[in-house]
């Protein structure tokens, strides 16, 4: 158009998904978007968009043939706003699927607000590719699936906010902008100009501050927050994202994890889901033993069994090789997998396996007659018996068997046992949702690479107290405080009671090899501030995006952020990380090396 209309004193009165039969005969006014537009034989039928819904509106040309021309005139995404009176659709061109579609606008008013190019993209359609819909971010945002998704996050965002409010929480604010303490991923790293070579860094968590609000006597702290890490990314991580972040004076692991299980009770239930409380609990050791990870998807069986006493028995080279060098031999038992894994699938999960580092992958079909498999001769029969009762095999079951070191062998067979779930249709007729609770991690673990032992959670995490006195030379029987919450094999949420006493904040430090005066330079606000009356506490965060990933039932956490990154940390929308002039890096006292 030649010049386009402006919204003047014109005032909505209704969104387009809230018009309804109660409207019947009344004038109403809309705004929104084109969505599509059908020409029925010089009536013009247009569906009219906005966040709430859609409605089908009508350019008549017995009401005005100016009017009819603007409506003809319409393509799709066109910003539009329209006064029109509300009447019954025809009988017999309802629309059942649309919460409008008995109901249509006839309009008598029209203004075009804006015009629209045709859309890179279609708005219908669910199986577009990520990179246009992430380049053209603004426009995949109109796309009902993300309307819906966005509408949840924030339904559920303000139901956490009451729920930590109503139980005495306040919200505070914590500085995006700290000192680098390169303990876990690596840092943002931000140039000072007020200060010339020294560096911000934007925090991984508010993790120190909230502690020393602790200190402070806030006693119930908590935000919804952005962190910020420079990792290596995937479907369910971003270089920004947001937590539940909380913490609380005074509590043992039990009360944090009552206000944690509480809140998730609380904001599903405002999301429409039941969920089951108390949630069940399982211990590091016990997960890792019964289901190979320490983030267990407890919705199906096919847990891990040890077999190594069994495997000692048997005539196999390799078991005893293994087992001679301190490994173990498990296995997992796969109902009907006989007829449901042929042989040709059975290869291809021996190529699964050898992609975490296992030498292979053996199997035995347990048949009417004898076991089948080309391992089965090495079996004694009362050796195979015992195998088949630890494993509780029926007829037609197949037993897959690996052994290796400890690591391997729990992960590998970890992953092949949440890859069956998938493909083998386990995950069809379980819980929508199950939570676990994952309690008493190591506090340490020790680094091939490194050659020393490192934190498993965060430098901060309280050990037992009955395990301090194994820190100077058995780090690896000390446990921790620690409590991770596990959604249907997510780690949505991690969280531990936190040491309070500069004593056995130094005594940690020391025995990862850090030095009181290395501690002093990164941590040193935080000992000096346990000098002065620190409380005991505990807290805990959820993944907010991970969160509501599996709340919306979608595979990437991409799809419940407005404006994620892609899995190389660019925003396609808007091209960023970008390059800066050479008088912005003189500022900042910054010279590239191009």
């Amino acid at each position: 158009m030649d010049k386009l209309e402006s919204l003047g004193d014109w005032k909505r009165t209704h969104y387009c998904g809230e018009v309804s039969s109660k409207e019947i005969g009344e004038d109403v006014l809309l705004m929104g978007w084109v969505r599509r537009s059908r020409d029925h034989g010089g009536v013009v039928f247009v569906d009219l968009w906005d966040r709430i819904g859609i409605i089908q509106i009508v350019f008549s040309p017995q009401v005005s043939s100016e009017i009819h021309s603007k409506g003809a005139s319409l393509k799709s995404e066109f910003v539009i706003a329209i006064k029109g009176n509300v009447r019954p659709r025809p009988q017999g061109t309802e629309n059942a699927s649309m919460p409008t579609g008995k109901i249509e606008v006839v309009v008598n008013e029209v203004k075009i607000l804006n015009e629209s190019e045709t859309p890179p993209l279609e708005l219908d359609v669910d199986n577009l590719g990520e990179e246009i819909r992430l380049k053209y971010r603004y426009i995949d945002l109109r796309r009902d699936k993300m309307q819906k998704n966005l509408f949840l996050r924030h339904k559920v965002t303000q139901a956490a906010r009451k729920f930590l409010a109503d139980k005495g929480f306040l919200e505070i604010e914590t500085p995006f902008l700290a000192r680098s303490t390169p303990e876990g991923s690596r840092d943002y790293l931000i140039p000072s100009r007020l200060n010339p070579y020294s560096f911000y860094a934007l925090t991984q968590s508010p993790q120190l501050f909230k502690q020393l609000l602790m200190v402070g006597g806030v006693d119930k702290y908590f935000q919804l927050v952005r962190c910020f890490r420079d990792e290596d990314l995937r479907k369910d991580r971003q270089p920004e994202f947001t937590q539940i972040d909380m913490e609380m004076s005074f509590v043992e692991k039990e009360d944090v994890m009552e206000i944690g299980e509480g809140l998730m009770k609380h904001i599903f239930e405002t999301a429409g889901y039941k969920i089951k409380t108390p949630f069940p609990i399982i211990t590091y050791d016990n997960a890792i033993s019964r289901y190979g990870v320490d983030k267990p998807d407890i919705r199906f069986g096919l847990e891990l069994k040890d077999i190594t006493d069994i495997a000692k028995q048997t005539n196999l080279k390799i078991f005893h090789q293994v087992i001679d060098k301190g490994g173990i031999v498990k296995a997992i038992n796969v109902p009907n997998g006989g007829e449901k894994l042929s042989l040709k699938v059975r290869n291809d999960l021996i190529e699964y396996i050898k992609g975490f580092g296992a030498g292979g992958l053996a199997w035995i079909e347990v048949k009417a007659d004898s076991c089948h498999s080309p391992i089965v001769k090495y079996f004694k029969e009362e050796v195979l018996k015992k195998l088949k009762d630890v494993l509780g095999t029926k007829l037609g079951d197949l037993i897959l068997i690996v052994a290796d070191n400890k690591q391997i062998t729990n992960t590998a067979l970890g992953s092949l046992r949440v890859k069956l779930a998938e493909d083998l249709g386990y995950l069809k007729d379980v819980p929508q949702f199950s939570f676990v609770w994952v309690i008493d991690f190591p506090l340490l673990q020790y680094s091939l690479e490194e050659k020393r032992w490192e934190f498993a959670h965060h430098p901060f995490t309280s050990p037992l107290e009955e395990d301090i006195k194994y820190l100077e030379k058995e780090p690896e029987k000390v446990k921790s405080k620690a409590y991770d919450v596990v959604l249907n094999g997510t780690e949505i949420s991690s969280g531990s009671i936190r040491i309070h006493n500069r004593a056995l904040q130094e005594k940690v430090f020391k025995t990862v090899g850090i030095s009181k005066e290395e501690a002093n330079e990164k941590f040193g606000f935080l000992l000096e501030a346990f000098k002065y009356g620190a409380p005991p506490h505990g807290g805990l965060a959820f993944g907010f995006d991970r969160l509501m990933a599996i709340m919306s039932g979608e595979a990437s956490i991409r799809d419940v952020i407005a404006f994620p990154k892609t899995q190389k940390g660019i925003c396609l929308t808007t091209k960023a990380p970008s390059s800066v002039n050479d008088a912005q890096l003189k500022e900042l006292h910054i010279k590239l090396d191009r």
